[in-house]
């Protein structure tokens, strides 16, 4: 150490306390973390300050089969009929197709067939939801906005006799 000696830092430090972390801080990180998790608790077993958001039973299900075609337009088709529910051009269907990528790229981590059918779900509280049935994922549709709410509940409201 005798080469870091002429910069007088050690010689400045001989015979002196050494930095510690101060103690103040540490005994109050401690008790906020203590503080959050006795909250946490507190509120998960009272339900006291928790936000609880209850969307009832479903109101209307289909299955859907989302493919894309050679051409890359999107079929949406009912699951149990097979009856075409809806066809999307190249340059339609924007949040439709964005599903079916975030969807398709989920099972494909899961390795999942990429045919199985998705959930659309109405729940009583009006929310529609949009479920893979193969890897178990729901995702709510009013996070993304009322317009791409209703691009899929347009499929939940066609009746078996034909397009409405």
């Amino acid at each position: 150490m005798a080469q870091v000696s002429h910069l007088g830092y050690l010689g400045d430090r001989k015979g002196k306390k050494p930095n510690i972390f101060p103690a103040k801080i540490l005994v109050a990180a401690i008790a906020l973390l203590v503080f959050t998790a006795g909250a946490v608790l507190f509120g998960q077993l009272t339900g006291i300050g928790t936000v609880r958001v209850e969307s009832g039973p479903p109101a209307a299900i289909r299955d859907i089969v989302i493919l894309r075609t050679a051409a890359d337009e999107v079929v949406v088709r009912d699951a149990a009929s097979g009856r075409e529910l809806a066809r999307y051009a190249v340059d339609e269907g924007g949040f439709v197709r964005g599903s079916l990528r975030a969807f398709v790229r989920m099972r494909q981590v899961a390795k999942v067939p990429l045919e199985a059918p998705y959930r659309l779900i109405r729940w009583e509280s009006g929310q529609v939801s949009l479920s893979d049935t193969a890897t178990g994922e729901r995702i709510y549709l009013e996070a993304f906005g009322k317009d791409n709410v209703a691009a899929f509940a347009v499929l939940l409201d066609q009746r078996e006799g034909g397009k409405q």
